[in-house]
């Protein structure tokens, strides 16, 4: 069975986490991913992660983490030669992605409007801090920019110590995400009219889906969301230290609430109606506090969980990366090395699994300008004409 989009061709000229993030969950599926980097100056996330050897070696993890499934070609597109290269390359794509300053693409000649005239079936999306239009548009940001700007880091953290970032680039991966959904869309309605389309997409907008019943709250009420650290609003459904740890409870709903005093051997606890919840929480944080630290967090994890009260003890991801559980569900690709790259390493590969030609990883990401001369030579570019190329270090 063939992946779905095995056939399509994707230009990545993107950088950092969220743009290469999208085209990479579309190469796990099947598409060929070309990803274009300028030669004296490449995608930052090269020289970026823990490893300074393979920072130097321009193969960062950060890098690493969403470069599989790509082939790499070098072009300085401030040269009219590259740009020649670029245009002949979207004429044969399917999918160009770019996230570059709002504008930069068009005054290179680059733009949705020229490029499309040279591929009517282009689907053409831009990624940015805060979209293509409006006040902010000319702005630029990363994750963290984005998380100060949208109010999440404001809602993030405890009453005592806030605001907080959160700890994982969580923005970049749902922006990539949403990228690639939004691409999926497009390819499938050109499927259907068989014209091309134009994706806007802004980081900042994806930062506020992200908090979309709190955006719906503060119709309502007025007031923005609080920072409530690991206490939810409901005492049954917030984290408590044990003997050894902390475990968090996820008795969310009237019923499980009801099976967890029960677990508990507080039966009289559990109450009828969610206002009486929240009316009582301090009342029920008190008597949880005090349970849980009979226990250990993984003995409390283990007895709720046998009683379908959700909990867990509070992991640290090396931790989480542990659990055979995720080895069982394949999240991950392992490599025992790769050109650029000495020694093993593993790669996060999609959180969705199909019956059949499914996303998975082919081919390990490649040192800068790898697949150059084949590009060129496939586009019709003799040995001359890619010696000229080279000798202007237009690639």
């Amino acid at each position: 069975m063939t992946r779905p989009f095995e056939g399509i061709r994707i230009i990545d000229a993107t950088h950092v986490l969220a743009g290469p993030f999208a085209a990479y969950q579309l190469g796990l599926l099947g598409a060929e991913v070309i990803k274009v980097e300028h030669p004296d100056d490449p995608d930052q996330s090269r020289g970026s992660g823990p490893d300074w050897d393979l920072n130097r070696a321009g193969m960062g993890t950060y890098f690493l983490t969403q470069g599989s499934n790509k082939r790499s070609l070098t072009l300085d597109l401030k040269q009219e030669a590259a740009r020649e290269v670029f245009r002949r390359l979207v004429a044969q794509a399917d999918v160009l992605v770019e996230n570059y300053r709002p504008g930069a693409f068009a005054a290179l000649g680059l733009g949705y409007e020229a490029l499309s005239a040279l591929n009517t079936r282009l689907i053409y999306c831009s990624i940015s801090a805060f979209g293509q239009g409006g006040p902010r548009g000319t702005q630029t940001a990363y994750d963290h920019v984005i998380q100060a700007t949208s109010g999440i880091m404001a809602c993030t953290g405890t009453p005592e110590v806030n605001p907080l970032k959160l700890g994982a680039p969580a923005i970049d991966y749902a922006t990539g995400t949403m990228g690639a959904f939004a691409l999926s869309a497009a390819l499938f309605q050109r499927e259907r009219t068989g014209k091309g389309q134009r994706i806007d997409l802004a980081m900042l907008d994806v930062a506020m889906m992200m908090m979309a019943s709190h955006v719906t709250a503060h119709s309502r009420t007025g007031r923005p969301a609080r920072p409530r650290g690991n206490d939810h609003e409901y005492a049954t459904n917030s984290a408590y230290p044990t003997k050894d740890g902390m475990v968090m409870l996820g008795a969310s709903n009237l019923r499980q609430q009801k099976r967890l005093w029960a677990a508990l051997g507080r039966p009289e606890m559990a109450k009828a109606r969610n206002e009486d919840r929240v009316a009582q929480r301090d009342a029920e944080a008190a008597a949880l506090r005090e349970i849980m630290l009979t226990r250990t967090a993984e003995e409390w994890e283990a007895f709720l969980q046998s009683r379908h009260v959700p909990a867990a003890r509070v992991r640290r991801m090396d931790e989480a990366l542990a659990d055979p559980h995720l080895s069982a569900r394949g999240l991950t690709h392992r490599f025992a090395a790769a050109p650029g790259v000495d020694g093993p390493f593993a790669v996060p590969v999609a959180a969705f699994g199909f019956a059949h030609g499914g996303p998975r990883v082919d081919a390990p990401p490649r040192p800068l300008g790898a697949d150059t001369d084949a590009i060129l030579e496939e586009l019709g570019y003799d040995a001359a004409a890619r010696a000229a190329l080279h000798g202007s270090r237009a690639v």
